[in-house]
């Protein structure tokens, strides 16, 4: 063999024996990386493991064991009574409170048998924090038996340690309700006996139900104690559907104050204190007694809202009772008065028995008269009163406020001008200055509602109107029944462009505004997509029904339905008749009075055929059976598939 063969050859056979060695290597190393991978996953599972295993121990601090959503249940299991601390760690009064815990903790630890004392945060343990309806911190409660009992007293070791030993004891039982139950045995006789009570209409399956619960029990244990006491009511309108029917029942809850008998609405809050503060306000006089002439001369010279006083001889006068009535309908709008005094019926220039409706100094004109007189007899209607109220209750052009817009000012068209309004003593000239240019016209459409507001309160209506850059100092808008807006064009104000304007709108010749996010280029979905610029396209085609939802993005409950709306458009894309759509009603205006969105989500059936009746989803679940039925209730253009939909 040649020396240049023999070369290759040793090489050759040289290369062959370092694959061979990388060969046997490499298993051997894919090998240990699996090997160590899962010795890694078992490290892991482990750590996952120690981790789950300390969510369930109970620790213990300072004497205070620490309970999470991972251990509740398992430690209170077994447990007769146990002492909760709802907290927040950033909570000053959490703080405050936390020595005096440990103190209490020590001692229940040292009672016969021993009580547990325990505290959860809030923040973190955010499941236990709902199911306990914990609002504020710190919240302290008792479980007795699994059942949680509120801690209303005082936050001293004295006071918690003796309640938890009254309810530790064996032969402890819940205290029963304060709260009435009625039926349609018990309710009229307990309703026409009672001067004031307040009656909740509930579902035992409703939500909104279940968190009034217990602050409306709270409420009645507070007012129960009063000198008289004003007690609560409630009433199953889903097994007691005659009274529900008989008081117009719609949604849950329903709350109605009954005075003898006699149904008003409740526009009051819905916790505790609230409910207590305003029920305690209406249980006092609808209209209060004005004794001097110097109290009528301080609302004319200084008031700011209508002067409703009524002259009687005494309170035994029968129209006096009458008045009293009408004053209940309307008296958490207006403030009403009466007086016994002839002075002031002098001054006022009314005879007993008269009514006087009339306006502060400021908002007096030559257009209109400085009062208005009824004639209140003991045979005249509430009714009539209320009418003769709310007919001059507003002067030819008032000041419309935040305070006063939801009660005063509803009534369409609605003409406001805008600038900077204030009836202080140094700006009081310049703001009646603007106010007269409006009175002028104002005079010659008594069929439209003229105001003024200032510019800053209203500061996001300007600027929906497109206003708020317009470089004038006054600006004026309509505001008319359907909800659509109509902006005056930005030039010079005096009477002559405000009267144009308002001329223009009466013949038509307006355009409206629309607040609107841009018209989606693809609205392919099973969901529309619906903005201000298309809802008379998509909501009020008359040739399709159309379920909507009116949403709002930050709403919690809007994403939880989501998914379910999703699924429900999924199941009737078939149906050519139906649209089923959304709107983010916080970007977009509703031009249709009809849908009123107060709050989110709202969900109304717009029928073909009968736009301007839709029909409100209210009352039931929005789950996927309960909305289906609703569309399937209400439907003019479904056909029938084989699945019977």
């Amino acid at each position: 063999m040649r020396p240049r063969k023999a070369f290759l050859l040793l090489l050759l056979l040289g290369l062959v024996q370092l694959l061979a060695v990388a060969g046997a290597e490499g298993p051997d190393e894919d090998s240990s990386n699996r090997e160590n991978a899962i010795e890694d996953e078992e490290e892991e599972e482990e750590e996952d493991d120690d981790e789950e295993e300390d969510d369930l121990e109970v620790k213990e601090e300072d004497g205070v064991l620490v309970l999470n959503d991972a251990n509740f249940d398992n430690f209170v299991a077994d447990k007769d009574t146990v002492l909760l601390e709802f907290y927040a760690p950033w909570c000053g009064h959490c703080k405050q409170f936390a020595p005096e815990y440990e103190k209490i903790a020590n001692i229940l630890k040292d009672n016969d048998p021993p009580i547990p004392v325990a505290k959860i945060d809030a923040t973190s343990a955010s499941v236990l924090a709902g199911r306990f309806d914990v609002s504020g911190y710190p919240t302290i409660k008792i479980l007795k038996k699994g059942q949680a009992v509120d801690y209303e007293g005082s936050r001293t070791q004295e006071e918690i340690v003796a309640k938890v030993r009254e309810v530790s004891q064996p032969d402890w039982t819940p205290p029963p309700e304060v709260t009435l139950v009625l039926t349609k045995e018990n309710f009229d006789e307990v309703v026409n006996d009672a001067d004031i009570i307040l009656v909740e209409f509930y579902a035992p399956w409703c939500g909104h139900c279940k968190k009034l619960a217990p602050e409306y029990e709270k409420a009645a244990k507070e007012l129960s104690k009063r000198s008289p006491p004003i007690p609560l009511a409630k009433v199953d309108a889903t097994a007691e559907t005659d009274l529900a029917k008989r008081f117009d029942v719609s949604g849950y809850p329903t709350l109605k104050i009954f005075r003898k008998g006699r149904p008003y609405d409740y526009n009051g809050p819905r916790e505790k204190y609230g409910i207590i503060d305003y029920m305690i306000e209406q249980s006092g006089p609808p209209s209060k007694e004005i004794l001097t002439l110097k109290q009528v001369q301080e609302f004319l010279k200084d008031g700011d809202d209508v002067i409703i006083i009524a002259v009687f001889k005494g309170e035994s006068d029968r129209a006096y009772q009458q008045y009293q009535d009408a004053a209940n309908n309307l008296r958490e709008d207006y403030k009403f008065h009466h007086t016994f005094s002839t002075e002031i019926a002098k001054f006022l220039k009314v005879s007993q028995g008269q009514l006087v409706v009339m306006q502060p100094e400021k908002f007096q004109s030559r257009y209109e008269p400085r009062s208005h007189m009824m004639d209140v007899q003991g045979s005249t209607q509430d009714s009539a009163i209320k009418d003769f109220v709310l007919k001059y209750a507003l002067p030819l052009v008032g000041h419309r406020k935040a305070s006063n817009d939801a009660k005063r000012y509803t009534r369409r068209p609605l003409v406001v001008v805008y600038y900077s309004v204030d009836f202080s003593f140094d700006y009081r000239a310049a703001t009646q200055f603007w106010r007269s240019k409006v009175l002028e016209v104002a005079k010659d459409f008594p069929e439209y509602t003229f105001a003024i507001a200032d510019e800053e309160d209203y500061a996001g209506e300007v600027k929906d109107l497109g206003l708020s850059e317009s470089g004038e100092d006054v600006n004026a808008a309509i505001l008319d029944e359907s909800g659509k807006k109509f902006a005056m064009e930005p030039e010079e104000f005096d009477s002559d462009t405000l009267r144009e304007f308002v001329t223009a709108f009466k013949k038509g010749k307006l355009k409206p505004v629309i607040k609107s996010q841009p018209v989606p280029k693809n609205n392919k979905g099973p969901v529309k997509v619906v903005v201000g610029k298309t809802f008379d396209s998509i909501v009020m085609d008359p040739k399709k029904d159309v379920l909507i939802e009116f949403y709002a993005p930050w709403c919690g409950h809007c994403k939880q339905l989501e998914p379910v709306y999703n699924s429900l458009a999924k199941k009737y894309k078939g149906q050519k008749g139906l649209v089923i759509a959304k709107m983010d009603a916080t970007a977009n205006d509703v031009p249709s009075d009809r849908y009123k969105v107060e709050g989110f989500p709202t969900i109304y059936f717009a029928p073909s055929g009968d736009k301007k009746n839709p029909v409100k989803f209210e009352g039931g679940d929005r789950d996927l059976e309960h909305l289906s039925k609703f569309i399937e209730e209400h439907a003019t253009k479904l056909s029938r598939t084989k699945e019977e939909l």
